[in-house]
């Protein structure tokens, strides 16, 4: 009997789960850089908002090789995250320096998880395995380094976190498929 678990009818084979994980991760991060952009076009001089932008650079342009690589294809909403992330970015901007950081938190939070649950099903893909464990690693210092700038003292920021986090659950579902 085998330790691997059964597929249903339905689910995708292996080729089709590690193009989805790359799809995703891809769009995740190309959105994390329109938050940012956004954020950066209304508060101009935080360093720590310059600082993450570039790092979520570096993510995207790793998820940009790893689609070429395996020959997968971004999501189809890809231009609908092109405004929703600036949008998001610039509206919490908007809200204040710490409703900016309460984006990143919430933001980060479900990335982090999301990141964890990839872990356990990338054995057999050891450097796509190691790519997610170093960027959920910087994804956490995101969120520490928000939390540490006020994050959770921004006015509303229970109803703040819990959008948020729902839009990016909603958000890497949506583009895992389509």
């Amino acid at each position: 009997m085998s330790d691997q678990p059964q597929r249903m009818l339905g689910d995708p084979d292996r080729k089709e789960q590690l193009a989805r994980i790359i799809r995703v991760d891809q769009a995740g991060e190309y959105g994390a850089v329109r938050i940012y952009q956004g954020q950066r076009a209304v508060l101009r001089r935080n360093a720590a908002l310059k600082h993450m932008e570039e790092q979520e650079r570096e993510h995207l342009a790793r998820f940009n090789q790893l689609a070429a690589q395996h020959r997968v294809r971004p999501t189809l909403l890809q231009p609908l995250w092109h405004l929703a992330g600036f949008a998001l970015g610039a509206g919490t901007a908007l809200l204040g320096e710490k409703a900016a950081m309460a984006c990143t938190v919430a933001v980060e939070d479900v990335i982090e998880e999301h990141y964890a649950r990839q872990e356990t099903v990338l054995d057999d893909q050891p450097e796509l395995k190691a790519t997610v464990q170093q960027f959920r690693a910087e994804e956490v210092e995101h969120r520490n380094s928000a939390i540490a700038q006020g994050a959770e003292q921004a006015a509303a920021y229970p109803v703040l976190y819990s959008a948020i986090s729902a839009g990016t659950k909603f958000a890497i579902w949506l583009s895992e498929r389509i």
